[in-house]
């Protein structure tokens, strides 16, 4: 078995050790940054830790009614002209911690006077040590150069941000579960596991979510380019109809990932129009009559609250990449041209 392939496994004790280990120091983080009265958060990742902090943008965003900007280090290091920073909280997210650009940040936020914390899954990087806080995601070892847990554990990790700073019972019990709900379907989709053979000679494909899934496109259209090497391109359903809908005749390939929820009907009308140009839909959902008119149906659990979706929606993602680049003989623990760290200034 590939270090990627035990990594994609290890995801559900991931999730448990997170929620066991940092929930109760997510707490007095979330109490730390309520009597700070934060209102407004700065965000800064790279690579799939950057498709980490754009879901919680959405879910920062919606769950609980707080300003998210996404940072442009560039400013920072480059330029070197920061900008005056607002009151709030300035949120760096890596799986390594090494890139100098993201501690650039951290440490002018500091300068200003605002509270930093660092969701990292290297406790003792020099992002973490730049940080005021810090919450160790508990991944272990990510020997892969695809990052995979690391980036499910940081999905979590703004889950339970975004709960400790304004939730209740009910939603506490829906972060204990996905540990479980991700292990079974894990166990899922191992049956499917030779369906990807009939893309093998693939070349190109979009990549579609929307609102909370929005991040779930990028991130899986990264997997893709990175261990397959495709060209995949990631839209919302709704950037897609502007322009790149164009690209779309008989055959072309697009991958909807559409749970349900409230930007479910806007995927599965879009979904309606592929049809119509006889394009080959790969469906990630939990809705079977969608999922009945894919060419290849990638289930999910039903019963999920939409703002937990993405978690468990990278999932068969990720294995249908592990499986393409398999079946087009590409090295799945180091992709061409990539380390585990990429150290950006």
């Amino acid at each position: 078995m590939s270090r990627l392939e035990k990594e994609v496994h290890e995801q559900p004790a991931v999730l448990e050790r997170l929620l066991r280990k940092q929930l109760p120091r997510m707490r007095e983080v979330a109490g730390y940054l309520r009597r700070r009265g934060v209102e407004f958060v700065y965000a800064v990742a790279r690579g799939s830790s950057d498709n980490a902090v754009l879901y919680g943008k959405y879910l920062l965003g919606t769950r609980n009614r707080l300003v998210v900007a996404l940072a442009a280090p560039s400013m920072f290091t480059i330029y070197r002209r920061p900008p005056r920073l607002p009151p709030g909280l300035v949120l760096a997210v890596s799986q390594s911690g090494q890139s100098d650009d993201l501690c650039r940040v951290i440490e002018e936020a500091r300068r200003q006077g605002q509270p930093t914390l660092a969701l990292c899954n290297s406790p003792r990087s020099p992002l973490a040590r730049a940080a005021e806080l810090v919450i160790d995601l508990r991944a272990g070892v990510e020997r892969s150069v695809a990052a995979t847990k690391s980036y499910t554990a940081q999905l979590l990790a703004l889950a339970m941000l975004s709960v400790c700073l304004d939730g209740g019972r009910r939603e506490f019990e829906l972060l204990q579960r996905l540990p479980e709900r991700v292990a079974s379907l894990l166990a899922a989709s191992e049956e499917r596991a030779g369906a990807a053979e009939r893309y093998r000679y693939l070349d190109r494909l979009s990549v579609i979510g929307r609102g909370y899934n929005y991040a779930t496109a990028f991130e899986l259209a990264l997997k893709l380019k990175e261990l397959a090497y495709l060209s995949a391109e990631p839209a919302s359903s709704a950037d897609f109809r502007h322009g790149p809908i164009a690209m779309v005749e008989s055959g072309y390939a697009v991958l909807l990932v559409a749970p349900r929820g409230r930007v479910f009907a806007d995927v599965r009308r879009l979904a309606g129009q592929l049809r119509q140009r006889r394009a080959e839909l790969l469906v990630i959902s939990d809705h079977r009559p969608l999922l009945d008119q894919a060419q290849l149906a990638l289930p999910l659990e039903p019963g999920q609250a939409e703002w937990l979706t993405p978690v468990e929606a990278v999932v068969p993602g990720q294995l249908l990449a592990l499986q393409l680049a398999r079946c087009r003989g590409c090295p799945l623990d180091r992709p061409r041209g990539l380390s585990k760290v990429t150290r950006t200034r």
